[in-house]
């Protein structure tokens, strides 16, 4: 469970980056597992959302199904931009 504080903390420093991943045509499905190889290893990803790729749906509706689908937690949706959090196991943690 994030909180608030943690929120904030997450968008200050991801604020002054660059994305790390686009979502182009193909559309948000093809870049799953690239999300998710990105979330194991850093625990925050900034994702951009080129303007073809939004032909019927919102940044905020590709967001959240990218969001599902890593088992992460949407932090922030601005403009076609969007912020995710996937805590991270160290190693000498044991799975629940």
């Amino acid at each position: 469970m994030l909180t608030p504080k943690m929120k904030r903390r997450i968008k200050r420093e991801l604020s002054a980056e660059r994305p790390t991943i686009w979502v182009g045509k193909q559309g948000a499905c093809q870049i799953v597992n690239e999300v998710s190889r990105q979330l194991d290893q850093r625990e925050m990803v900034k994702v951009k959302i080129l303007k073809n790729a939004l032909k019927n749906v919102t940044a905020k509706n590709v967001a959240s199904k990218i969001a599902q689908k890593t088992s992460s937690t949407l932090i922030e949706v601005r403009g076609h931009t969007f912020i995710l959090y996937r805590h991270r196991r160290r190693k000498s943690e044991k799975p629940l």
